[in-house]
């Protein structure tokens, strides 16, 4: 199966994944250059006396850590990091690399101890194999490789921390400087607004309409993702999406997130009225057109969007409720998507757009069950 063909989510996570592993290779190749230019011309360690051959070191050492750090991606991506969602950032990273850390003196401990076993022919709990076993991990050496595993840990949970933080594919791009000088680019946006949310908010208090909103934006995530969707801004209680353009007409992706996202709400409609005595609703207007993105700001820098396809996507969702719907969408962006087997489609009518003279036309959509 191509990479193409792997789901939007499971890409994402490939894509998160493999930094760690090309992090930790280069770091692994670093510990051996510098490992080289300590040992010089000797072909032992010193502290050991055990043969030392630079190019195996560097050879073996490089694929080690690769794989070590695709497995503490791995770990990271898909379980762990999920469960510290609610702790802050230092907290998140340092209770995280404690935990790798004692992982990985564990399974240190224990490949030490069968290798040990095997080599000498005793039980692993021989007196002989025990003291060879702790002789190892008594050594400076051993702890000078935990130290300096130590701060790989927490250079690439940073990293990760950062970019979760930044948005999805943001520090990349800040990287490799893709949007460093201004570039056109086809894109499909959605505007998605929480429902009467000041009523809400005054009925629940600014603390408990906070914790409101942090479930709304989790709940709808998952949706965003699955879909090959980009969160763009959080703007209040309104979430902007955006796609490029072949992802987003693929499968009808752009459309099916919000269905996405109102099934969720359906199936987790309990825990709302249970924690907060009601369930959020929300509307989405979708448009689609070019926009200028690229780099702006001195002090805080961010990757914008520019065009007048971003406001007539906010006027489209504006006017929701003029026509009594939740969801509008351009006829530009339908007649660029295949609904017929999927969709219902309903004209309603034309939007006015602001400082211009011209309109365009509007249609609600449905799923057809």
């Amino acid at each position: 199966m191509s990479l193409f063909q792997i789901s939007p989510k499971n890409r994402r996570n490939i894509y998160k994944i493999l930094p760690f592993g090309l992090f930790w290779a280069a770091s692994g190749m670093i510990y051996s250059l510098l490992e080289k230019g300590l040992l010089g011309d000797l072909d032992y360690y010193p502290s050991t006396g055990n043969s030392y051959e630079f190019t195996n070191s560097i050879f073996y050492t490089t694929i080690g850590s690769s794989i070590m750090g695709l497995i503490l991606g791995s770990g990271e991506i898909l379980f762990l990091s999920k469960y510290f969602s609610q702790r802050s950032f230092g907290a998140k990273i340092v209770i995280k690399t404690v935990l790798y850390l004692i992982s990985i003196c564990l399974f240190l401990i224990t490949i030490s101890f069968i290798l040990n076993s095997s080599i000498l022919d005793l039980p692993f709990y021989d007196p002989v194999v025990v003291n060879s076993a702790f002789s190892f991990f008594s050594d400076f050496v051993f702890w000078s490789i935990i130290i300096y595993m130590g701060a790989i840990i927490n250079v690439t949970l940073f990293i990760s921390e950062v970019s979760d933080n930044l948005g999805q594919g943001i520090l990349m791009n800040f990287l490799v400087g893709k949007y460093h000088k201004p570039k056109e680019e086809e894109r499909i946006f959605m505007f998605l607004d929480m429902k009467s949310s000041t009523t809400i908010a005054e009925k629940l208090g600014h603390v408990a309409y906070y914790k409101l909103l942090n479930e709304y934006y989790a709940d709808i995530t998952e949706a965003v993702v699955q879909t090959s969707g980009e969160i763009y801004q959080y703007v209040g209680d309104e979430v902007v999406v955006s796609w490029q353009f072949k992802p987003g007409v693929k499968n009808n992706n752009c459309l099916r997130c919000f269905f996405l996202i109102k099934q969720m709400f359906q199936t987790v409609s309990e825990k709302y009225i249970k924690e907060f005595g009601l369930v959020p609703g929300f509307k989405a207007g979708f448009h689609c057109g070019k926009v200028t993105a690229g780099e702006i700001g001195v002090v805080k820098k961010e990757i914008i969007f520019t065009g007048d396809v971003l406001n007539t996507t906010a006027r489209i969702q504006s006017i929701c409720n003029s026509y009594g719907v939740d969801i509008l969408v351009s006829d530009d962006l339908l007649v660029k998507l295949e609904t017929a087997d999927e969709y219902a489609i309903t004209e309603v009518g034309e939007c006015d757009l602001r400082g211009k003279n011209n309109q365009i036309k509007i249609q609600t959509v449905e799923k057809i069950s």
